[in-house]
């Protein structure tokens, strides 16, 4: 074989000049202006932080990779896990004992019957006199007060009526029975993917739990304690404001005396205004008027119509209106959109807060109502975890910066989403499309306030970028994006940033150093 002339070898390496021409070159010199630009567009990225927040953002962070470098070693990372696994592992968390300290400004998401832990209403509202029980036949309960005589009728499906207080005393454990009581008041069970092997399955359950408290929560003595130590215990978790989803069911007395809406109305109003009167730091709380979205187009023309009084009556505590139930099974709001109309086709006022895109199903009438929502001017769009899929309507609430109510902990129980790293939301923080935290049914699953809720988005939804500027973040979005109005804002966001001050200053100067 001849070895290769001169004239063949500067061939080759022209075409290799020339190949090399062609080929793209990895564009390194702009990897790093890359990254700031894209982490500049995150939640809170733009946020300028003090020197002592950006110190305490550090400490902050390292605590968090501390925990994910432990978790990648034990397998047990909370936010990949099911909550009511995790739980346990969250609370001796040094991140979620921070959390808890921080002040967040409002809850926007919550449903009246599960703001309260099962354990006060056990322990509290099943010992008060007059209280009855019956029992189905699947294992759970009902309850209702009544004197002189015992309720009438019995529910279908359930034993005769019996006073609580004669129950107990006939029972050897006392204990166990309340723990059954409190098992019914929520979804946590130790094997969930056994228990609820389906989302319909686990929407019937999670139905039922409001049935059974509403039975204790109805009665209009515990109506009123029920809501202040709901308040309280947001309070407690340094929350400074609520909006409540509320079906404002019929309020009954002991001698079956039933009250309607307006008087559950003003009786949140009262409530709360005796709340911030005893807790002036506390900023108060409107109500969502709610009707369940099963109901047909008569119904929630009537429901509407209820909504437009109420608002007329109570302008500063009822807030607008919303449905509620799981939306895969329920009318879409293209379907109801006549009932829906009714306000502004009369030229009146009646802000909608639409629970929209809580589905998995793609395509569907359902699916669609992220879309519908935002053309009915909804002020917020509740859980719109289908928002990804919709270009459009995404790109319409950024436009008009119509916020996403992301309740993350209730997307995994409900089982929407099992590892919350996956989460939607977890897309539009990376975008910084506006977003707040809230906990939906807190009770019902075994929480407490929103600090768990805020720990799945730091840990999970917001990766190893997020930071305090993504906390602080997702509380002034609470204050802004509330049904408060201009002057109400003013005076919260006051408020929260004394809070938040205190909270920066006690953290830099001794929390962190004693965890």
């Amino acid at each position: 074989m001849k070895p290769p002339s001169g004239q063949s070898i500067r061939l080759a390496c022209l075409l290799l000049n020339l190949a090399s021409l062609c080929l793209p070159t990895p564009l390194w010199e702009n990897r790093d202006s890359l990254l700031e630009e894209e982490k500049a567009h995150q939640t809170g990225g733009n946020l300028l932080l003090s020197k002592e927040e950006q110190q305490l953002s550090t400490k902050l962070v390292s605590l968090k990779k501390k925990e994910v470098a432990a978790a990648m070693n034990t397998g047990q990372f909370p936010p990949s896990m099911h909550f009511f696994r995790a739980k346990s592992l969250i609370d001796q968390s040094a991140v979620f004992s921070i959390l808890k300290h921080m002040p967040k400004g409002a809850i926007l998401h919550l449903h009246d019957y599960a703001m309260l832990s099962v354990d006060w209403l056990v322990y509290n509202a099943t010992y008060l006199p007059d209280c009855y029980v019956c029992f189905t036949r699947t294992g759970t309960v009902r309850f209702r007060f009544s004197r002189p005589h015992s309720p009438h009728p019995v529910p279908a499906q359930c034993s005769e009526w019996v006073l609580l207080e004669t129950y107990r005393k006939q029972l050897h454990n006392v204990t166990e029975f309340d723990n059954s009581l409190m098992r019914n008041l929520t979804l946590v069970t130790d094997a969930p993917e056994l228990a609820y092997p389906s989302q319909t399955f686990i929407w019937k359950r999670f139905e039922e739990v409001f049935l059974i408290a509403s039975g204790l929560i109805c009665y209009a003595p515990v109506f009123k304690a029920y809501f202040y130590q709901g308040l309280l215990e947001l309070y407690e978790d340094n929350v400074q404001y609520a909006e409540i989803r509320a079906i404002l069911p019929p309020v009954y007395e002991l001698d079956g005396t039933r009250h309607n809406k307006s008087w559950s109305v003003a009786t949140y109003r009262e409530v709360t205004r005796r709340f911030v009167e005893e807790h002036p730091d506390f900023l108060g709380a409107k109500i969502i008027f709610t009707v369940h979205r099963m109901l047909n187009v008569s119904q929630i023309k009537e429901a509407v119509v209820t909504a437009m009084a109420l608002r007329a009556r109570f302008p500063d505590t009822l807030a607008g209106f919303d449905l509620v139930g799981n939306e895969d099974e329920g009318h879409s709001l293209w379907e109801l959109k006549d009932a829906l109309t009714i306000p502004s086709s009369l030229g009146f006022n009646l802000p909608y807060f639409f629970h929209a895109g809580e589905t998995d199903w793609q395509g569907t009438s359902v699916d669609k109502n992220v879309l519908d929502a935002l053309l009915l001017n909804t002020s917020r769009i509740g859980h719109g975890l289908a928002l990804i899929k919709h270009p459009i309507a995404k790109n319409l609430s950024l436009k008009r910066d119509i916020p996403v109510e992301v309740c993350p902990i209730s997307n995994q129980v409900l089982l929407l989403v099992s590892d919350l790293r996956s989460h939607p939301a977890a897309s539009l923080m990376a975008e910084g499309h506006p977003i707040v935290i809230s906990p939906d049914d807190p009770s019902v699953f075994g929480a407490k306030g929103v600090s768990y809720d805020f720990y799945e988005v730091f840990m999970g939804l917001g990766g190893m970028d997020a930071d305090l500027r993504t906390l602080k973040q997702l509380a002034l979005n609470s204050i802004k994006y509330s049904a408060m109005l201009p002057d109400e804002k003013a005076k919260a966001k006051e408020v929260w940033q004394k809070k938040w001050d205190q909270f920066v200053a006690e953290l830099s100067d001794s929390f962190l150093r004693e965890l």
